[in-house]
Order: C-alpha cells, then sequence, then structure tokens
C-alpha cells in the first residue's frame, strides 16, 4: 500500500467516524428534547421514554430536523413557543456532543 493510499484510507475512516457521530449527537438530542417536551406535558417515567424515542424516530421522516420541531411543537401547543423550541434544540445538540466527547 502506499502512503497516498493511506492517506485516503484514513481521511476515508476519519470521515465515517465524524458522520457516526453527528448522527449519534442528533439521536441523542432529540432523546433529550424528547424528555425535555415530556416534562412540559407531564410525562414521567415509561411515557417520557416513549415520547423520547417518538421524537426520535420523527427525525427519520425527511430530511434535516424541521420535521422534529413540527412534532414537538404540534405536541406541546401552546405549552412552548417556536423560539424556545429552537433555542431548547441547539442547547440540546450542543449537549448531547459533549456528553459524547466525554464518554470517549
Amino acid at each position: 500500500m502506499t502512503t497516498f493510499d493511506e492517506r485516503e484510507n484514513a481521511f476515508e475512516n476519519k470521515f465515517a467516524h465524524d458522520e457516526e457521530m453527528k448522527f449519534k449527537a442528533q439521536a441523542r438530542a432529540n432523546k433529550l428534547l424528547g424528555l425535555w417536551a415530556a416534562g412540559l406535558m407531564g410525562k414521567t417515567g415509561d411515557d417520557a421514554a416513549a415520547y423520547a424515542a417518538e421524537v426520535i424516530k420523527s427525525d427519520f421522516e425527511e430530511a434535516g430536523h424541521e420535521d422534529v420541531f413540527r412534532k414537538v411543537s404540534a405536541d406541546l401547543g401552546e405549552l412552548a413557543d417556536e423560539t424556545t423550541i429552537r433555542t431548547k434544540m441547539v442547547e440540546l445538540l450542543a449537549e448531547a456532543k459533549q456528553q459524547l466527547v466525554n464518554e470517549v
């Protein structure tokens, strides 16, 4: 294997790792968002965990994160406005990334 091949392989592996970490961080952020929203709706325990799982699944409906926002926004109704939900999404993504870094 040449040096070029080794470098190409290293870049491909790094890209794959980075993409996997992005996916894990987003899934974790969606779970945290679901748990936050569940708390606002008065759900606890298994009900909160089930709702968080629904939020995670909602992210697979379309590309981007609007599908998650729409689900949480619709479910929360008057309990939280758009700015609050979107701000919480950003905060929780940062928190999820930090959690993943701390696990390594």
